[in-house]
C-alpha cells in the first residue's frame, strides 16, 4: 500500500544573511542520525529562506506615504507596514478592518504581501532594539532550485525541494502551508482525459501535488515557536513530469470572484 511520511528536522540554528542553508539542513540531519534518500522532498519554510538571502526591512526606516496612511485609517494596521506590503504588490484587493488581501507582485493573492515578523530576531542598531520586516523571497522557484541542486551535489541523491509558507483561503477558517516554489517535483498534476473507475473522462482535475505537501509537512513543522522549519517527505511516488510552483497560479483573466 502507497505510504508517505513527514519527518521535522529539529537542530538548525537562527538563519542569518548569507547561510548555507543546503550545510545547514545536511549538518542537522547528520546529527540527528538521517541521511536523505532518493526521491525524498525537503520542505522548506519561506522564512529561512528569506533570511539567509536577507529578505528583511528596518520597520523604523520606513516613511509611510499618503496611500499608506489612507489605507492605515481603513485597517487599523502601521502605516510603515502597509507602505512595505504596498511595495511588494501589484495591486490591492481588499482593505477593511484589520485586512489586507493584495496581489503580490509575484501573482500570488495573499494577505499582506506576505510581510512578517513572527519569528524575526530584532536587530540592534545604535544600541536600539530595532523591528524587522521580512519578505518573500525575490523568486520562490530559483531559490528552490538553487537548494535543490546544493542539496543533490552534497548528498548524491536525486531529490525535490519546496519552499513553503502559511496561507488563509476564501470561505474556510485557518490556514494551511502552500508551495510558493518548488523544484525536481511536478508541483501540478492534469489528470485530464484519464478516465475514472466508470470510464467517464476526467475534465477538470488538475492535483496541486506541490501544495499537497507542503500541507501534510505543515502539521509537523508548527506554525509558532516549534523552531522545526525544515521537513523531510518520504515516499511520495508520482512519476509526473517536473513543473515548478509557477505552475499554480490562477492566471488573473481566469479569476472567477472579481
Amino acid at each position: 500500500m502507497p505510504s508517505l511520511s513527514f519527518t521535522a528536522l529539529p537542530g538548525l540554528p537562527e538563519i542569518e544573511p548569507g547561510a548555507d542553508l543546503a550545510q545547514e539542513i545536511l549538518a542537522a540531519l547528520g546529527r540527528c542520525g538521517l541521511v536523505l534518500f532518493a526521491r525524498d522532498v525537503v520542505i522548506v519554510a519561506q522564512k529561512i529562506i528569506s533570511k539567509a538571502e536577507g529578505r528583511t526591512v528596518e520597520l523604523g526606516s520606513v516613511v509611510p506615504s499618503h496611500e499608506a496612511l489612507r489605507l492605515a485609517a481603513v485597517t487599523g494596521k502601521d502605516p510603515r507596514l502597509i507602505e512595505v506590503i504596498l511595495g511588494e504588490s501589484e495591486e490591492v484587493v481588499r482593505a477593511a478592518s484589520h485586512v489586507l488581501i493584495v496581489r503580490h507582485r509575484l501573482g500570488f493573492v495573499m494577505a499582506n504581501a506576505g510581510v512578517d515578523r513572527s519569528n524575526v530576531p530584532h536587530s540592534a542598531a545604535d544600541g536600539a532594539r530595532s523591528e524587522r520586516l521580512l519578505l518573500l523571497p525575490r523568486d520562490p522557484d530559483a531559490s528552490a532550485a538553487r537548494l535543490q541542486r546544493a542539496l543533490a551535489d552534497r548528498s548524491g541523491v536525486a531529490l525535490g525541494v519546496i519552499v513553503s509558507d502559511s496561507f488563509g483561503r476564501p470561505w474556510r477558517r485557518g490556514v494551511l502551508n502552500v508551495a510558493l516554489g518548488s523544484a525536481g517535483i511536478p508541483a501540478l498534476i492534469d489528470r485530464r482525459g484519464e478516465r475514472d473507475r466508470e470510464g467517464r473522462v476526467l475534465e477538470v482535475t488538475e492535483v496541486a501535488y506541490a501544495d499537497a505537501l507542503a500541507a501534510g509537512a505543515a502539521l509537523v513543522m508548527g506554525e509558532a515557536a516549534e523552531g522545526t522549519p525544515v521537513v523531510i517527505a518520504r515516499g511520495h511516488h508520482s512519476s509526473a513530469p517536473e513543473r515548478s510552483a509557477r505552475a499554480l497560479l490562477r492566471p488573473k483573466e481566469e479569476d472567477l470572484f472579481r
